[in-house]
């Protein structure tokens, strides 16, 4: 009799099990934040084919029998992150170059390049992620000391930013630069009659010209270490803010070999290969690169004091900053792209280069559109502007880890009236109901838990201001989760696919050791991403997760 109860009990076993419907991974024991329009939260989700089938309780354990189940043992599942405005590829890039973000002096920039030059034979010395506001005398520094170390090998150092870069003479030589040159859209900085070294915006271009392309070789080697870095920050999508043809060309053969993962919203730069090969042929898509719109540049940068402002720089009273771009070329492509059903994505950071952009978008589009035209920054806003936002339905793109950066000289640059108006990020929510949050990475940190907890906490990581900076405009969890998931997503017309975990869409998760929705701010930074998983697959794991 106890042999056939327990033939018995085999059998319904096998039966039961041949009944549940076979999948490729069940994640259970899990925190999971949805972030579908309730915001629920579930414990279990099942993964097919890259895409998620169900997500719920427990129960799903009895319905699906999958290759690889997940326990979690509690850990917190977030939909895979979404940085809406990062610059991918000249991240990827500048991996080859010395690394100058934290130097809190130029000496100590000249030492690392010393101590660089000795163990590599560049023919150009090549860095970025100086910050004069970091030193203890915060004004731009001058060659001579380059020109006196490297005599004969030419050096072009970026500033964090982009928008500025200090060179040596023998740089400045080889691009014919002396102290007559003029560039629209740009300045070269010159003292009794010669060149500084800095050079602001366009300036740059005349030297980076010159500078040889990396091999590629190489380019591919950097793209996938970029592509590594950002798996393990947990980025599952970039938008990668201005690309060229060959560029983008390069990452899709990449992603199409299945040899590059990541999934990459490309701004087109605005070149005309770009717009013959893209634009005039329509949204280009395919499983992982998404083509669908155009970056312009309105003006330069508040730390180099050249972004466009109404009034002049409280603490350089001669200076209003540059507009980059002419504004009938902006308009010219800008109605282009609507021609064509492309979005236009402009930086704009200055409120006068605010102000042109928006009187530009509106005398294009109509209320109440779907375009969903973005304003990259959006980070000092006139407040008779900003209601135009939402008249026109335009998407402020904002980076909240600016407003932290940016706070210590901020007021200084601004004035105390005109700082109320800049990184509000509360204020751009409020006339649409919401908008997307991008790291600028390389201008600031990889890492877009930096994002959520700048968005949230608006202090640094010591907890400075006590106060939070400007309290006003920061943004509840909720609201900073959804900046880099769903209204991310929406914002590069992918929110059909990714952005929420919900059945029919990608299985792009993250897996994150603490609960950013409820522990203390100060722990945010500190949370560590276990696992990245893109389209099903586990593309980065940290060891904790199996």
């Amino acid at each position: 009799m106890k042999n056939l109860i327990t033939i018995l009990i085999i059998l319904i076993s096998v039966s039961c099990n041949s009944l549940k419907e076979k999948v490729d991974l069940i994640v259970k024991n899990a925190t999971i934040y949805t972030v579908d329009a309730g915001f629920s939260k579930a414990t279990a989700m099942v993964v097919n084919n890259g895409e998620i089938v169900a997500v719920g309780d427990k129960t799903l354990l009895s319905e699906y029998e999958a290759k690889k189940e997940l326990n979690l043992k509690g850990k917190y599942v977030y939909p895979g992150l979404i940085d809406a405005h990062c610059h991918f590829y000249g991240y990827s890039m500048n991996l080859r170059q010395i690394d100058l973000r934290g130097t809190q002096s130029f000496d100590a920039i000249l030492e690392k390049l010393q101590l660089w030059n000795e163990t590599h034979r560049a023919t150009w010395i090549l860095g970025r992620g100086w910050d004069q506001n970091d030193w203890p005398v915060k004004k731009f520094p001058t060659n001579e000391v380059l020109n006196k170390l490297f005599p004969e090998k030419p050096v072009f150092l970026r500033r964090v930013d982009g928008h500025a870069a200090i060179v040596n003479d023998k740089a400045l030589a080889i691009a014919g630069i002396d102290a007559n040159t003029k560039v629209d859209g740009g300045e070269i900085i010159t003292e009794n009659g010669k060149p500084t070294g800095i050079l602001i915006d366009n300036a740059l271009e005349l030297v980076r010209q010159h500078i040889d392309a990396p091999q590629l070789s190489e380019k591919v080697k950097y793209i996938n270490q970029g592509a590594q870095n950002c798996y393990a920050a947990g980025l599952t999508t970039v938008s990668d803010a201005g690309l060229f043809y060959d560029d983008i060309n390069l990452i899709d053969s990449m992603q199409r070999a299945n040899e590059l993962k990541m999934q990459v919203y490309a701004m087109l730069s605005p070149t005309e290969k770009n717009f013959k090969q893209f634009m005039e042929h329509g949204v280009y898509r395919t499983k992982r690169m998404h083509v669908h719109s155009v970056k312009l540049y309105a003006d330069g940068a508040l730390g180099s004091r050249g972004a466009c402002m109404i009034e002049p720089y409280s603490d350089d009273p001669d200076n209003y900053g540059l507009i980059i771009t002419n504004p009938e070329k902006m308009e010219h492509i800008a109605r282009r792209a609507f021609n064509h059903d492309y979005q236009v994505n402009t930086h704009a950071i200055g409120d006068s280069a605010n102000r042109l952009v928006l009187d530009l978008y509106g005398k294009i589009l109509s209320e109440n559109n779907d375009r969903r035209w973005r304003i990259e920054h959006a980070q000092v806003v006139n407040p008779e502007d900003i209601h135009m936002f939402g008249k026109y339905d335009i998407i402020p793109a904002v980076n909240t880890t600016h407003a932290t950066s940016d706070m210590y000289w901020a007021g200084e640059r601004l004035g105390k009236e005109r700082l109320k108006h800049a990184y509000a990020y509360k204020d751009l929510l409020q006339q649409n109901g919401w908008l997307c949050n991008g790291s600028d990475f390389p201008v600031e940190h990889i890492d877009p838990l930096y994002g959520f907890y700048a968005a949230v906490a608006r202090q640094d990581f010591e907890g400075f201001p006590a106060d939070g900076f400007q309290m006003e405009n920061s943004l509840n969890r909720v609201e900073a989760l959804k900046a880099m998931t769903i209204w991310a997503a929406k914002s590069i017309f992918e929110e059909d696919r990714k952005g929420s975990l919900e059945p029919g869409k990608q299985a792009d998760f993250v897996v994150l050791d603490e609960d950013i929705m409820n522990i203390d701010f100060e722990r945010i930074p500190k949370v560590k991403n276990l696992a990245t998983f893109i389209q099903g697959e586990n593309v980065f794991n940290a060891d904790k997760v199996n």
